[in-house]
């Protein structure tokens, strides 16, 4: 005899296997722009609006996914679709030096990065949270001024003028939550900074492919089993938090990471970047206008004290690259 919670399960992932259908037809519906400004742009418009949608997909899939386990199988899972459609390609295939370098940056990145972030997600907003991880670039001027490289005075005082964007932010600026959760996504940002300062010095997959494949797969595979020893188990299933699954995992993560790649290949690293620009901008939009989070003063002095941080860090590293 079939139990309701079994019925329930078996309704849900048949829907949630519609969905996943439906949204696969129309990706392969669409047609791609022909020439390079228009797939720029394009890759421009994924990661500047999906990622700052990602905000609210992990705020509704925590619902029903603890968060460790949540990161873990999105990016476990998406790393294995990206492999298998990299594999189409016959690539060459990576060394086991490139693998390993490739698991330590995907643990960075995916594993503790993605991690803390849902973790924190539990309890401070989404437009909250996009707002502190845009200070990744500030902690990525950090890491390099400690790896050796001159930092100007004028990088520093961008540094600063982040760090009493956040001080606003934490005391009037309507977040929500613990510091604990706060501290998190800090943490979460760090975790990224310093996984990207790694992507840069080490040795990887020539493949952008199968190094993205790798990066998300490994990093998801190294939470999903934290996550497991740690006790997470899934909770009770709902149509709504397993949508938000699917689409963190189709559209939030493979989608994104290759269009974030294309930008890297393609662009500058300074347009590349300038999604830390918009991101925040986006999930505090969704944020007010889905789960009806404040925006008060206090946020938009906040907000624009530390995109403008960012945006001088930007600034001063083209110049120094240039000169």
């Amino acid at each position: 005899m079939t139990t309701p919670l079994r019925s329930t399960t078996r309704t849900l992932a048949a829907g949630a296997l519609r969905f996943a259908t439906a949204l696969w037809r129309f990706a392969r519906s669409l047609r791609l722009p022909q020439t390079r400004g228009g797939q720029v742009a394009l890759a421009l418009a994924v990661v500047y609006f999906v990622w700052g949608s990602t905000y609210l997909g992990v705020h509704v899939a925590l619902e029903s996914f603890p968060p460790l386990l949540l990161s873990g199988l999105r990016n476990l899972l998406a790393g294995i679709g990206l492999f298998v459609f990299a594999l189409r390609r016959r690539p060459v295939m990576p060394t086991l030096v490139e693998v390993r370098n490739a698991g330590v940056v995907g643990t960075m990145l995916v594993g503790l990065s993605s991690g803390m972030l849902a973790y924190g997600m539990r309890t401070v907003g989404t437009g909250t949270a996009a707002v502190m991880v845009a200070t990744v670039p500030l902690f990525a001027t950090l890491i390099a001024a400690l790896s050796g490289r001159r930092v100007a005075k004028a990088e520093w005082g961008a540094i600063a003028l982040g760090l009493v964007g956040i001080a606003i932010l934490s005391r009037g600026g309507g977040a929500s939550g613990t510091p604990g959760g706060c501290l998190a996504i800090l943490c979460g940002a760090l975790f990224w900074a310093v996984g990207a300062h790694l992507a840069g010095r080490l040795a990887l997959p020539k493949d952008l492919f199968i190094a993205t494949a790798l990066q998300i797969g490994l990093g998801g595979a190294i939470s999903t089993l934290v996550a497991w020893v740690s006790g997470e188990r899934m909770g009770e299933l709902h149509f709504l938090p397993v949508a938000a699954f699917l689409y963190l995992m189709l559209i939030g993560t493979m989608a994104a990471y290759v269009a974030y790649g294309y930008l890297i290949r393609h662009t500058s690293p300074l347009v590349a970047s300038s999604c830390m620009y918009v991101n925040p901008v986006v999930a505090v939009a969704l944020g007010a206008l889905f789960l009806g989070e404040p925006i008060t003063h206090a946020t938009v002095i906040a907000t624009v004290l530390i995109l403008g941080s960012v945006g001088l860090s930007f600034i001063f590293d083209d110049r120094r690259r240039a000169a």
